[in-house]
């Protein structure tokens, strides 16, 4: 995957029902390369499906964690554009101190949440990570 590749995948995160001309717009390339790139994604298994995003808690119970990452060296960036192509990472920041990424994660299982972990850890310059499941809300600002 190139930097194209991640920043189709990071646009169809936050909108997968954007047009293939409106993709084509923003990325500054051709419909066609924007389908042919979709299609050798979905191909390739990197992309799972398309799917919507809702309210949290307004489909019954997920399984939320925090996953706090060290980066090796300079490979901050590199591994923020591989994060992004996670649809399970649904909120990535960058910090200071010990970690230098924290990543926000929603699966339904377990097995699909062992399974992301897994995955994020053998990204490229990701030194070690620290994972927290959250339990319960005890304030909530968002809808």
């Amino acid at each position: 995957m190139d930097d194209l590749d991640h920043r189709l995948l990071s646009l169809l995160r936050a909108d997968s029902r954007r047009s293939v001309a409106s993709l084509a717009d923003e990325l500054d390339v051709s419909r066609a390369t924007v389908r042919a790139r979709i299609d050798r994604l979905v191909e390739d298994h990197v992309i799972l499906g398309f799917t919507v995003t809702v309210r949290s808690g307004a489909q019954g119970q997920a399984l939320r964690a925090i996953t706090m990452i060290e980066v090796e060296g300079r490979a901050a960036e590199s591994v923020v554009a591989r994060l992004n192509g996670f649809p399970e990472v649904r909120t990535l920041y960058t910090t200071n101190g010990r970690w230098d990424i924290i990543a926000e994660i929603e699966t339904d299982t377990l097995e699909g949440f062992d399974n992301t972990l897994r995955r994020m850890r053998l990204i490229p310059g990701i030194a070690s990570t620290e994972t927290s499941i959250l339990l319960s809300a005890r304030k909530s600002t968002v809808g």
